[in-house]
């Protein structure tokens, strides 16, 4: 069975992002003396599902800092040309969060990385997320890209684990309810 694992950082009050999608507020953070558990958490991850504007962003880093393969679900990108450099990282698809899994599971994929707000709003209204990891960074941004959005449902989790960094960012494992 396929599942579906989030590891992100949101502000305090929210946000993924600033409205326009920078993220130096939590580049700022990264200390490389503190491990926040990305190594252990990516893995046991066969792929990285992220959304158009999460690839994007990534686009802008130095390097390309994936050693698993991408699919960016996104209806723009679907005829897009994979730049020369990522061709055979990333692929695009225009399928829904619930199809992509379907045929990943098809591929003998059996854990994913959901990565970016909108992609793991999708996810969580579908109900394909098994777990997350939100690690709080101690800043408050007024206005961003949040990271929950509207729901049909409530959706209840449960605490698996929380615990705080020297650099004050606070971090929390959860599970969905079942």
């Amino acid at each position: 069975m396929i599942t579906a694992h989030v590891f992100i950082a949101i502000s305090l009050d929210g946000f993924i992002a600033r409205q326009d999608g920078d993220i130096d507020w939590l580049l700022q953070r990264d200390d490389p003396a503190e491990d926040h558990g990305y190594a252990a958490f990516i893995a046991d991850k066969d792929l990285i599902v992220m959304g158009r504007g999460s690839y994007e962003k990534v686009l802008t880093l130095d390097t390309w800092p994936y050693d698993r393969p991408v699919l960016v679900l996104s209806k723009q990108l679907t005829d897009a040309p994979v730049p020369e450099a990522l061709k055979g990282k990333v692929r695009f698809s225009s399928l829904t969060p619930k199809d992509a899994m379907e045929k990943l599971a098809e591929q003998n994929v059996r854990r994913v990385y959901v990565d970016g707000g909108q992609l793991v709003q999708s996810f969580l209204r579908d109900g394909l997320v098994a777990d997350m990891v939100i690690t709080t960074v101690p800043v408050l941004l007024g206005s961003g890209r949040p990271l929950f959005g509207a729901l049909p449902q409530d959706i209840d989790l449960k605490l698996v684990s929380s615990r705080s960094f020297p650099s004050g960012l606070v971090q929390s494992s959860y599970r969905l309810a079942t």
